[in-house]
């Protein structure tokens, strides 16, 4: 986990690199582990939606949800070496970021992984929105935005280095999770001469740097796939206690465990908490769903609260002596700390590294999430920000189910 150098290789179009994507069956991956169609929260359930508009499979939304529940196979993203963030969403035609670990000397071990890439804020698929604005989005990062970064990216010698951004930007603020205004920032700075290298044409590259300037949550998927390509290297570690994977798909909370393969343990997902936009509340909140939990997997996010205290307030977790507190807690279920990653604001130790189900179980510590917060209502979207908690029930399991493999009386 400490050794992960994720390279962001390319933006292609997600059939051209995930096989289950490119069948003649119309597929969607999802976030979180496997779940029914009817068991998906309504935003998850209105992003299918938006997908099936964006593919042309519906033309209103009766027609898509009818074609969904007849014709639609759904795969978790986690299955294809990908990661979506909130309903995690992925169909054949959307752009997707190709984030290489180059951890190993030789080639051959070099492992991928995908996300689609942050659409800004305000009505976006990920939360479950899906009219025009939204659908006319994804047909502009599939057209336009992805193509150009990706005439960017040929642009380097071999692709644009992700653990350095990481490495500053975390000193600057970012947890990662919910705060990417500095690592956003550093990559639109990066890729400014590299578009222009790239000779787009003027209305093109106005349009692309002015949406890399205006969102600053456009370094989340691309973490978030840095986090996959480095945590599927650690699960082929084949005995172990360590978590290489917690996701949810807003019924069910997911995990992984390094020496347990590709199982997984469930329990039922919980409810963030924290602060809401004007006119929302809290008996409003859908459960809590995302692949970008895979960032605190990986030791950011709310794991690393400490590192940016101005996350604290948005999501209402307090201040800074609330912050330290969490980082500090969170420490108490790892295995140690990523020197490759030090917070100046927690005397520069480095991030928490490696929850351990043994830990999580022994102190009743859970892992602390930070997130975006969606409305129950389908097609409003994100309402708010907060945190939560992983469930005691998914780490119980996978203890049992260790204990069980070694053969040791749980």
């Amino acid at each position: 986990m400490t050794a992960g150098q994720p390279v962001l290789v390319d933006v292609v179009t997600a059939r051209t690199v995930i096989g289950v994507l490119d069948e003649q069956t119309p597929t969607l991956l999802h976030a979180g582990p496997p779940v029914d169609f009817a068991d998906m929260p309504a935003p998850m359930q209105a992003s299918c939606v938006g997908a099936a508009f964006f593919e042309g499979w519906a033309a209103d939304e009766a027609a898509a949800r009818e074609f969904i529940a007849s014709k639609v196979r759904f795969v978790p993203c986690h299955h294809v070496d990908a990661v979506g963030p909130m309903g995690g969403i992925t169909s054949a035609n959307m752009a997707v970021v190709v984030v290489e670990n180059r951890a190993s000397e030789n080639p051959t071990e070099w492992n991928r992984a995908y996300a689609t890439m942050n659409e800004g804020i305000g009505k976006v698929l990920r939360f479950g929105a899906f009219d025009s604005e939204v659908v006319d989005r994804l047909h502009w990062m599939a057209k336009v935005l992805g193509p150009s970064l990706s005439a960017a990216l040929a642009s380097t010698d071999e692709g644009y280095p992700l653990m350095p951004v990481i490495a500053r930007a975390i000193a600057m603020g970012d947890e990662f999770h919910q705060r990417n205004i500095a690592s956003s920032a550093i990559f639109a700075k990066d890729f400014a001469p590299l578009l222009i290298k790239a000779r787009l044409g003027t209305e093109q590259l106005a349009g692309v740097t002015d949406f890399l300037g205006r969102t600053d949550q456009f370094f989340l998927n691309l973490a978030m796939a840095s986090c996959k390509a480095i945590m599927d290297a650690a699960r082929k570690i084949t005995k172990g206690s360590i978590v290489t994977a917690m996701t949810r798909n807003g019924h069910e909370f997911g995990i992984r465990v390094s020496g347990l393969g590709d199982r997984w343990f469930t329990a039922p997902v919980n409810t963030p908490e924290g602060l809401f936009f004007t006119g929302y509340s809290q008996d409003q909140a859908c459960p809590d769903m995302g692949d970008s939990a895979i960032t605190e997997t990986f030791g950011l996010g709310g794991m690393s609260m400490i590192a940016a205290p101005a996350v604290t307030r948005f999501v209402g977790a307090g201040g800074l002596g609330d912050a330290q507190a969490i980082s500090e807690e969170m420490a108490e279920i790892v295995f140690g700390h990523n020197a490759m990653l030090s917070i100046p604001t927690w005397d520069f130790q480095g991030t928490p590294t490696g929850i351990d189900i043994r830990k999580v179980v022994e102190t009743s510590i859970t892992p602390i999430i930070n997130t975006g917060i969606a409305s129950l209502e389908p097609g409003v979207g994100q309402i708010g920000a907060g945190t939560v908690r992983a469930p005691l029930g998914c780490f119980t399991k996978a203890l049992e189910a260790l204990a069980e493999t070694y053969g040791v009386d749980a």
